[in-house]
């Protein structure tokens, strides 16, 4: 019986500490550096930065993230959690990593349902020129355009980038912070700052690798033209043109503000989500703070 009550509880502590610290960090980092990410957004559009709007109105689109960041971040790390709960005790320390980039892309995909109609709208206000383009006028832009499914322009190309980038930066996150607390710390839990630094180093090392993928994504997310069958949209296609119109340094597009906003993003995100948990833990569940490794 003890040890149903001692389950149960720790299913809820997943649950709950998970999802309201996950939506928490989402909102604080998505508000704290949506210029940077309009910077890259419009150093990666097809008509240039400066025709895209430059250094100017940085945070043209932010409603869209207000709106997205705390369901999509509370997804993610429901799913994410959930899953390295249920499924930790059948892996071994071998094979873990890959549990771990297993949780982290279920956790994208999930998150990616909500993540796309968001990044649709708030790219396409952020690169947008018209001052009568705003947020609301996009979206029923979109929706006459191509119904429904215009918001999912780019699912594909959005998760084929999270896939790889979480395949990346979760195996290393979770290896730098064991690393940290066995060689550095005794084995002692990592403080919020400390767990923010390990996610700084990995979501960098993750940024700069996938920073491709991410121009092929943005590519076609901001694609407004009325298109036949989408040919044109096809990854492959996609980032052939960009290859062949911009070169090498095309596909990189965006790469210094996407490094900075993601290794910055990291450091706040997990850090936050860090002692988002300790707070839920403390004040809504009244158990123990220190999440667990």
């Amino acid at each position: 019986m003890e040890s149903k009550t001692k389950r149960k509880n720790e299913v809820k502590q997943v649950y709950v500490s998970s999802f309201v610290a996950g939506g928490f960090a989402g909102f604080v980092v998505d508000m704290s550096l949506f210029p940077l990410d309009t910077l890259k957004t419009r150093l990666q559009s097809p008509q240039g930065f400066i025709k895209a709007g430059g250094f100017r109105n940085v945070y043209k689109g932010v409603g869209p993230q207000m709106i997205g960041s705390v369901p999509q971040g509370a997804l993610f790390f429901l799913t994410y959690e959930s899953i390295k709960y249920y499924c930790d005790p059948y892996v071994s320390n071998n094979t873990r990593p890959l549990l771990h980039m297993f949780a982290a892309s279920a956790g994208e995909v999930v998150a990616c349902i909500l993540r796309v109609p968001m990044e649709v709208v708030k790219q396409r206000r952020q690169t947008a020129t018209n001052k009568k383009h705003t947020s609301l006028h996009i979206v029923i832009k979109t929706y006459k355009r191509d119904g429904f499914m215009g918001f999912y322009q780019g699912f594909r190309s959005m998760v084929y980038r999270e896939i790889p980038f979480s395949f990346i930066q979760f195996p290393l996150l979770e290896y730098f912070k064991m690393s940290y607390r066995k060689i550095i710390k005794n084995n002692i839990p990592l403080e919020p700052h400390e767990v923010a630094l390990c996610g700084s180093l990995a979501g960098g090392i993750a940024a700069a690798a996938t920073t491709p993928l991410d121009v092929v994504k943005t590519r076609i997310m901001l694609e407004t033209k009325k298109l036949e069958g989408k040919k044109s949209l096809d990854i492959s296609n996609v980032f052939m043109t960009v290859l062949r119109e911009k070169g090498f340094k095309g596909i990189f597009a965006g790469f210094g503000p996407r490094v900075a906003w993601i290794s910055l993003g990291g450091y706040i995100f997990f850090g936050t989500y860090d002692l988002g948990r300790r707070l839920s833990n403390t004040y809504i569940l009244n158990v123990d703070p220190d999440p667990p490794l």
